[in-house]
């Protein structure tokens, strides 16, 4: 007999690294919107990430803005487009689309600075509302989907249409920056009829038409899983498996040099995310509620944002 040795298991972060290292070896050589210029590649094979065990897949390889990533999603959970808002706690992710500059260029001078339009958050709990600006209340107008799709994991578990959607051809001319990630799928994984006591399962499918390698998809990846373990607190499932598919996955060339630092590290355990307290209605949920254990990244790596 010939012995056999166990295999360690590969970690899930080798599936971005592994992208990036394809798209700097044979990505192709693209201008863009920003002017930077990108290395692309169309419809790399799809991330999948284990959510179980209350893991979540923040990357290692280099620190990420993990405040950022929570105020961030609470922000679009409220429906808010108020940039001023989320830079008031400093976090200043959409500082750059919601400068007075900046929405000048996309024809949207007339609103105040900050202002973004009828984005994410708008999208997810007032779809096809006529949007006036970041101050005016939204309160029973629109299509709320995010309740929608809470409602459905709760009572229609096999509903194939627990859909979330950002994108709104109507409304892109109205927002400073229209969708990256774009829409995303929820599906309940039912417990056998035997096991009266196992909990249903939840796995998000997100899907990224443009995908900044670089800076964005390390946020993207926690921020949906976050968003899946916080759906699945407020509705009675346990968070299982996010999966993401890109379309445009580019890295940007002024992020070539630091990303190859990057490649050189070994990525370490994901973290896990625990709960102080029990909540049921999602909008309730504020960044108190939880904290991320165990999380011990490389350091950060700068990287430009480009505008």
């Amino acid at each position: 007999m010939v012995a056999t040795t166990p295999t360690t298991p590969v970690h899930e972060e080798k599936q971005y690294l592994d992208l990036i290292r394809t798209v700097l070896d044979t990505g192709a050589v693209r201008p863009d919107r920003t002017g930077t210029g990108t290395l692309s590649l169309f419809a790399p094979p799809s991330f999948r990430f284990s959510l179980t065990d209350s893991t979540l897949p923040l990357l290692t390889t280099k620190r990420t803005f993990l405040r950022g990533i929570v105020e961030e999603i609470i922000w679009f959970i409220h429906g808010a487009t108020d940039s001023k808002q989320l830079s008031e706690k400093g976090v200043k992710i959409w500082d750059g689309n919601g400068s007075k500059e900046f929405l000048e260029k996309r024809g949207l001078g007339h609103r105040r600075e900050g202002d973004l339009g009828p984005v994410y958050g708008f999208q997810w709990r007032h779809f096809g509302a006529e949007y006036e600006d970041c101050e005016t209340d939204y309160s029973g107008k629109g299509v709320d989907q995010l309740k929608e799709c809470i409602r459905k994991i709760k009572e229609d578990p096999t509903d194939r249409r627990i859909i979330l959607s950002a994108w709104n051809p109507a409304d892109i001319p109205l927002m400073a920056l229209p969708p990256c990630h774009m829409m995303c799928q929820f599906y309940v994984h039912l417990p056998p009829a035997s096991d009266s006591s196992a909990k249903p399962e939840l796995s998000c499918l997100m899907y990224q038409r443009s995908a900044d390698l670089g800076l964005g998809i390390p946020f993207n990846i926690a921020s949906y899983a976050l968003l899946t373990h916080m759906i699945a607190h407020v509705t009675g499932t346990t968070a299982r498996e996010l999966v993401i598919q890109l379309g445009d996955a580019h890295v940007y060339r002024d992020h070539v040099e630091a990303l190859e630092v990057q490649l050189q590290r070994e990525p370490k355990p994901f973290p896990k995310l625990r709960w102080k307290r029990e909540v049921e209605d999602i909008d309730d949920i504020t960044s108190e509620d939880f904290v991320v254990e165990g999380y011990d990244p490389h350091p950060s790596i700068a990287m430009k944002m480009s505008v």
